[in-house]
């Protein structure tokens, strides 16, 4: 399993927010940049870089900090908030994006998620964030009445090969992942490949995610956790080698 090490961005620094609450924010680092090289010369071998500000307004708005990651890091990045036109998905692959996340756009425009994979491929990833089992919009904040399972279902036969999934109810509370919606997602995926994202606060939180066996678990997203030193990088490295 690969660990993703998150940099979200807001007002150009780097930060966490508690189950997606804009109100309940911490900053962590003045500069994204910084963030992502501590974590890459800790041993991270992909990141995961989010646009809040793009996110909760439709409107790409850090395009200029995934560049300098993505010139800087030396690693894949995959990268997601405000992606929903084709300009805006093309502008983060060209500014260096290994993968594009789609969010809200995804559910919203399904021309707009097909003609993206007709045309990126596997680099077009879906993040199915999810509060009581549907999918949440609009940087979290507006509910849907979309089952996510039944999403992901739709959208895995249409061409999407790989999803992030949050229970937005976990993120930041570091209080585990889950498991449960996780394998419902896994199993409603099909072939297609799933990250997991929101509640790992502890590294025996990776090892549940390995146990759980699911053969398209490709992934999993921690952000707070090793922000607040709970662990690791290399400790999570080791820990997901050994499980």
């Amino acid at each position: 399993m690969i660990l993703f090490p998150a940099v979200d961005i807001r007002d150009g620094k780097a930060v966490r927010l508690t189950q997606g609450d804009y109100d309940r924010e911490q900053i962590y680092n003045d500069d994204p940049l910084d963030a992502a090289l501590a974590w890459v010369d800790a041993g991270a071998t992909h990141l995961h870089v989010v646009d809040l500000d793009g996110a909760r307004d439709g409107e790409r708005r850090n395009l200029d900090h995934l560049q300098r990651i993505a010139d800087s890091a030396g690693v894949p990045v995959q990268y997601g908030g405000g992606l929903r036109d084709m300009a805006a998905i093309d502008a983060a692959v060209e500014a260096g994006a290994w993968r594009a996340v789609i969010g809200t756009a995804a559910f919203r425009d399904r021309a707009l998620l097909d003609a993206a994979v007709a045309r990126h491929g596997s680099r077009i990833v879906v993040s199915a964030d999810a509060r009581d089992g549907r999918i949440a919009a609009q940087g979290w904040t507006q509910a849907t009445d979309l089952a996510a399972t039944d999403a992901v279902g739709v959208l895995s036969a249409a061409g999407v090969g790989t999803f992030v999934y949050t229970d937005i109810a976990r993120d930041g509370m570091l209080n585990g992942p889950d498991t449960m919606g996780l394998r419902a997602i896994a199993g409603a995926a099909g072939s297609a490949s799933v990250i997991a994202s929101g509640g790992v606060g502890e590294l025996e939180h990776l090892s549940e995610l390995v146990g759980l066996g699911l053969t398209n678990l490709e992934g999993v997203i921690a952000g707070k956790a090793l922000y607040e030193r709970r662990f690791t990088i290399g400790e999570a490295l080791a820990k997901l080698a050994r499980t």
